[in-house]
C-alpha cells in the first residue's frame, strides 16, 4: 500500500476505532472481507491451512494464517487496542444547577488537562434485555454529545501556573442543560432506536474530532488515540499483505493502559490457550514451537519534546519522522539477539529504525510483551513510533513513521528467520 494511501486508510480506521470495543469490531469486519473463518474458544477445532481468527469478551482479537507448508513456528505481533478515556460510572446522571452531568471514572494514565474542552461522543458496549434473554451490542454514537469546560481564567488566575486538576471535580461533563430528568439509558435507547432495554454497559467517553495530516509538508498526524491505533492499524495490514512458511499471528490486546490483568489482556491466558488449541489441531508440539517461534510488541514512546528536550535521555533519543524505536528499557523485552534480526529485516526493506532509551530518573511503564511473556516465554523485541502528547485526548506523531512500522511489520511477516542450532538465517519473500 502506497503511503497516502495507508495513512488515509489509517484515519478511518481511528475515526472508527474509538474503544476496544469498535476496534475489535471493525478488526473482525475486515478479517471478514479477506475471507477469515471465526473460530469459538469453546469449539474443538479441526483446522488445516486457512486464516482464522478468535474474538475473547468483545475486546481482544488474533488473527492466524497457516500455510499449506508451514514449520512449526510462530511469528507474532502483538498490539493493544483499548486507550485512556473516560468510563462511564452506573447511573452516573447528576442534576445540579441547571446541568445534566455524569459521574465518570479515569480509564489508564489521563493527561486530564488534554480532555478539556474538547467534543465528546460515546461508545462500548450495551446489554439489552427481552423477556429474560440477555444480547451484547457494539454501540457508536458518532456524534458529540458532550464536554468538560475548563474554568476560565478569570475566575482561576492560578490557572496558568497551577495545572493540578481533580478527578472528581474538574473531569466531569455535562450533556444537556434543563431540569428535565434525563436517563442515560432513555438517551441511548432512544439515538439508537432501541426495540429492547438497556439492562448494562461499559461505555467510554472519546473525543470526537477527526485526525488531521498538519505541517508545511503535511509531516505530521494530529489525532485521537494515536496511542496505540498506529500500531494496530500498522500490524494487521502487515499481518495480511504477507506470507512465509511460519503460522503468523497478529494480537490486539484489552486492557493495556490499566495493567493488563483481566481475561482478555496481555497478562491473561488467551494467547496461550489459542496457540494451544491451535497445536494439538495441527498435531504439531507446543513446547518446540515455541522454542522457535518470536514476537514483536508493537507500542508507542516519546519523541524530543520540542519545549522540553531536558526530559530526554543524553543518548538514546527519538525524532520524528527519523524511524522506528526499537526500545531499550529495563522493563524492555528487548535483547541483542532480536535487535540485530529485527535490523536486518529493515535493512533489507530500505527502513529506518533508531534506538530508544529513557533517562534513568523517569519511569517507563510496562510492555505488553513482557506480560505476556509470563504466559508465553518467546524471543521477543518492544518497538513504536515516537509520538507527542501521549495520553492527551489528541495526539501528535510523524506521516513516516507511521508508514515505517507498517512496512517493518510486513517485512517480518514476509520473512523466514531459520534458527540451526547457534546460527540463524534470514530468507526474505
Amino acid at each position: 500500500m502506497k503511503k497516502n494511501e495507508y495513512i488515509e486508510s489509517l484515519k478511518e480506521f481511528i475515526k472508527k476505532g474509538t474503544c476496544a470495543f469498535t476496534v475489535v469490531k471493525e478488526i473482525e469486519n475486515i478479517f471478514l472481507e479477506n475471507n477469515f473463518r471465526k473460530l469459538e474458544e469453546i469449539d474443538n477445532w479441526q483446522i488445516k491451512e486457512g486464516n482464522y481468527y478468535i474474538v475473547r469478551n468483545d475486546a481482544t482479537i488474533i488473527g492466524i494464517t497457516i500455510p499449506k507448508d508451514y514449520h512449526s513456528q510462530f511469528l507474532i505481533c502483538s498490539t493493544h487496542c483499548d486507550t485512556p478515556s473516560l468510563l462511564l460510572k452506573p447511573e452516573g446522571e447528576n442534576q445540579k444547577n441547571n446541568y445534566l452531568k455524569y459521574n465518570v471514572m479515569p480509564y489508564g494514565g489521563l493527561l486530564n488537562y488534554g480532555w478539556l474542552d474538547r467534543p465528546l461522543s460515546i461508545a462500548g458496549r450495551i446489554i439489552l434485555e427481552d423477556n429474560g434473554e440477555y444480547q451484547k451490542e457494539i454501540i457508536d454514537l458518532k456524534e458529540a454529545l458532550a464536554i468538560i469546560p475548563s474554568v476560565a481564567i478569570h475566575q482561576n488566575p492560578d490557572a496558568n501556573s497551577k495545572l493540578d486538576l481533580n478527578m472528581q471535580k474538574d473531569l466531569q461533563p455535562i450533556f444537556s442543560i434543563g431540569n428535565e430528568n434525563y436517563s442515560l439509558k432513555k438517551i441511548l435507547e432512544k439515538k439508537l432506536k432501541l426495540k429492547k432495554k438497556i439492562k448494562d454497559f461499559d461505555l467510554f467517553l472519546y473525543n470526537a474530532e477527526n485526525p488531521l495530516t498538519i505541517g508545511v509538508q503535511n509531516e505530521l498526524l494530529i489525532s485521537p488515540r494515536i496511542d496505540n491505533l498506529t500500531s494496530v492499524f500498522g500490524s494487521l495490514r502487515g499481518f495480511l499483505e504477507s506470507h512465509n512458511k511460519a503460522i503468523n499471528v497478529f494480537v490486539s490486546f484489552n486492557n493495556e493502559e490499566i495493567g493488563s490483568l483481566t481475561k482478555e489482556g496481555a497478562e491473561s491466558s488467551f494467547l496461550l490457550d489459542i496457540l494451544k488449541k491451535l497445536c494439538a489441531s495441527l498435531k504439531i508440539d507446543l513446547t518446540s514451537s515455541l522454542a522457535n517461534t518470536f514476537n514483536i510488541s508493537s507500542d508507542n514512546t516519546h519523541a524530543i519534546h520540542p519545549n522540553h528536550d531536558e526530559l530526554m535521555d543524553d543518548t538514546g533519543n527519538l525524532k520524528i519522522n527519523e524511524g522506528i524505536a526499537i526500545i531499550r528499557e529495563v522493563s524492555s523485552t528487548t535483547d541483542s539477539y532480536f535487535s540485530t534480526i529485527f535490523k536486518s529485516i529493515c535493512d533489507k526493506g530500505n527502513i529506518k529504525y533508531q534506538n530508544s532509551t529513557t533517562k534513568n530518573d523517569l519511569s517507563t511503564g510496562s510492555t505488553l510483551s513482557g506480560l505476556s511473556l509470563r504466559h508465553v516465554s518467546v524471543k521477543s523485541i518492544d518497538i513504536g513510533i515516537p509520538m507527542l502528547a501521549m495520553h492527551s485526548s489528541y495526539e501528535c506523531c510523524g506521516i513516516d513513521d507511521i508508514y515505517y512500522l507498517y512496512q517493518a511489520i510486513k517485512k517480518y511477516y514476509q520473512t523466514d528467520i531459520i534458527i540451526d542450532k547457534e546460527k540463524t538465517k534470514l530468507t526474505f519473500y
